[in-house]
């Protein structure tokens, strides 16, 4: 297996001894990030103000490219920026009916960027609030597409479970299905740049969002919407970039774009995108497709099972994963089902070893940082924390 270690030489150098297996929470940054950083400050520098005709003419178009490219969308221009996913989630709500509470029907494995807004939502009068459990996973995608077509205003689900790490292989099939007066949302921050999405048959109808702070790598500040044509034309929350063309009408009337930037907020920090540009340039010159890059962690999952399955790693067992194991629908981390997840995670901490936990949910991710010498030391590691 081929090692990319070199590649992040300064993040692996900034802490020698620790080692991060949490690739799907806090993906640390290759060294080309490190230059687009720089080169961000370069641009401010020489050019002030005038950086923004940089920023739209040349560096949006590039990482609008990019992602299309890799969703699989027929048109780049759909795709509109935000520093996180909760400003697009607010401003989809805002355009629902306001005359009555919204309608919101989602999965019960929505992460707490969505749940927290919408449990306030539904504490303000605003909204009524439908979840599906999604174990178990055999009947998930017939119980949600059942609920989906009882008239929901908003209907919103992850494609890949934070929770779990399943993915929810049916879910753009099932929203693009949905009828006219539904506003569909997939939530991809767990697919995207994880596992292979072809959104090219949904793209006409559902709304997609993701970023870039875990799989690709870019760290914060780099999230999108893809936004259908012709699907909420006039979001209510709105900011100055959402109508540039507009900017000098008189006749008192606010004018939006007709492409996903619609969607646009306000000012914003174009630096993410630098970085976010810089991956995908370092991915395409080793040629590093998302296919490729599962492939790859999947390959270090199962030699991590591996090493569970023949008792090196502790009391971790196979029946604690989550799909289980021989799932062909795990996404970019692996899941442990356990009471003490939170303690076990704090117990590697103290070792260096870092994952995370989220309630008993023990993850632990590799990414394209790692080889098989991590996942034994990953294995050891988690052996040890139990004497």
């Amino acid at each position: 297996m081929q090692s990319y270690k070199q590649a992040f030489s300064r993040a692996l150098a900034a802490d020698p001894a620790r080692l991060h297996a949490a690739a799907h929470s806090h993906h640390p940054w290759p060294d080309v990030t490190r230059a687009a950083q720089l080169a961000a400050w370069d641009l401010a520098a020489r050019s002030l103000d005038h950086k923004w005709n940089h920023v739209f003419g040349e560096l949006l178009p590039r990482v609008q490219g990019h992602v299309a490219r890799t969703l699989r969308l027929p048109d780049p221009r759909t795709l509109v920026f935000a520093p996180n996913t909760h400003e697009f989630v607010v401003r989809l709500f805002s355009s629902l009916p306001s005359d009555r509470p919204v309608r919101v029907l989602s999965s019960g494995s929505e992460f707490h960027s969505f749940t927290r807004q919408m449990a306030r939502w539904v504490e303000a009068g605003r909204a009524v609030w439908e979840r599906i459990e999604t174990r178990p996973f055999e009947t998930f995608a017939q119980r949600f597409a059942a609920a989906a077509r009882r008239g929901h205003d908003l209907v919103y689900t992850s494609h890949v479970m934070f929770d779990s790490g399943w993915v929810f292989a049916e879910a753009p099939e099932i929203l693009a299905d949905l009828p006219d007066a539904t506003v569909p949302v997939l939530d991809g921050y767990h697919g995207f740049m994880a596992i292979d999405s072809d959104l090219s048959r949904a793209a006409a109808r559902v709304f997609y969002t993701s970023g870039g702070y875990k799989y690709a790598m870019a760290g914060e500040g780099a999230c999108f919407l893809h936004c259908p044509p012709g699907r909420i034309e006039r979001p209510v929350d709105t900011g100055w970039f959402a109508g540039f063309e507009a900017l000098e009408r008189s006749d008192g009337t606010v004018g939006y774009a007709r492409d996903g930037s619609r969607f646009f907020g306000a000012t914003f920090d174009p630096t993410p995108l630098l970085r976010l540009d810089a991956v995908f340039t370092w991915l395409v010159e080793r040629g590093l497709a998302v296919a490729s890059i599962h492939a790859r962690t999947q390959a270090l999952f199962e030699l991590f099972l591996d090493l569970v399955a023949a008792g090196r790693a502790g009391d971790l067992s196979i029946a604690q994963v989550l799909p289980e194991r021989g799932s062909t629908r795990r996404g970019g981390f692996l899941c442990f089902v356990r009471p003490d997840a939170v303690e076990f995670c704090h117990r590697l901490a103290a070792r260096g070893v870092i994952v995370d936990a989220r309630g008993d949910r023990l993850r632990i991710g590799f990414g394209l940082y790692h080889d098989a010498e991590d996942v034994e030391r990953m294995a050891a590691a988690c052996a040890a924390v139990r004497v």
